[in-house]
């Protein structure tokens, strides 16, 4: 028997199949992201000065198949979801005492500045980190783990170990950020803030950039004494370790499998119409 073609209704049934698969697609293609973020989460879970991240959704464009009116409520159907935000959790992490003198963390708000050239960038561009995993480098300078300079309240690089005096016999990080050599204050380590840090853009390295929506605030300009307006104190002796819950990540990897497994699931089942659609027989 010859195979005739699906009536117009038919065609309507294809249209919808192929709706719901591309809204299959966009929630597996948006789960996945979410993994990806969780998944950087986890890893980073030990990370000093770490702040983790939180992928958001939303529904996208609904289609209007029949207008309100006459007392009748409007027939929309969505055509799948996309991806809000991806916002950091700038909550502090909990302080871990370490006892070394050259480790600083921050209790309460506030950013080290420090001179980094990441990406390209000129030499003497300012970022943000709360790693306060310091150094003294060959010159005496106060660095960062990857050899970046700390940046003063003056905006120079901190020289703890002079060339003429390279003997220290005691060395002082205080909670205001004087830094005390030897009895001798040799800078003091300021903080940036700004009005919105969820705004700050992530570089790597645990460094973070200035950006339009990050507002602003006390950054390299106009720095904060610690324990001054509402900044964090400095906490010698201690590093603050990365604000990443592993239960809350857990529980969100979960639901996020879950998720994806049932945008899977929609497409396999939308592909199994459309199939009996197209093998329609009269």
């Amino acid at each position: 028997m010859e195979r005739q073609k699906p009536d117009d209704q038919g065609l309507k049934g294809v249209d919808k199949m192929i709706r719901s698969l591309y809204a299959g697609v966009s929630g597996m293609r948006n789960h996945q992201i979410r993994m990806d973020v969780i998944g950087n989460n986890i890893a980073n879970v030990n990370a000093y000065g770490f702040k983790g991240a939180k992928a958001t959704f939303q529904d996208t464009l609904s289609q209007t198949l029949k207008g309100a009116g006459g007392g009748r409520n409007a027939i929309q159907v969505g055509t799948g979801m996309s991806l809000a935000t991806i916002g950091i959790n700038m909550e502090q992490g909990p302080l871990q005492m370490t006892g070394r003198n050259l480790d600083v963390a921050i209790n309460g708000e506030g950013f080290f500045m420090v001179q980094a050239n990441v990406d390209g960038a000129p030499a003497g561009t300012v970022y943000y980190t709360r790693d306060g995993n310091f150094y003294l480098n060959d010159q005496g300078y106060l660095v960062t783990a990857d050899g970046y300079f700390v940046v003063s309240g003056d905006g120079e690089a901190i020289q703890v170990r002079l060339p003429d005096n390279p003997a220290i016999t005691s060395l002082n990080i205080e909670q205001n950020g004087r830094v005390v050599v030897n009895g001798e204050e040799r800078g003091n380590i300021r903080l940036a803030t700004f009005s919105n840090p969820e705004g700050l853009e992530r570089v790597g390295k645990n460094l973070f950039r200035a950006t339009a929506a990050s507002g602003e605030g006390g950054g390299v300009e106009n720095p904060r004494i610690p324990g001054e307006e509402g900044v964090g104190t400095l906490e010698a002796g201690y590093l603050e370790m990365s604000n990443t819950d592993l239960s809350d990540e857990f529980t969100t990897m979960i639901t996020t499998q879950r998720g994806y497994q049932a945008n899977a699931r929609i497409i396999t089942v939308s592909d199994t119409l459309l199939e009996e659609l197209i093998n329609l027989k009269r």
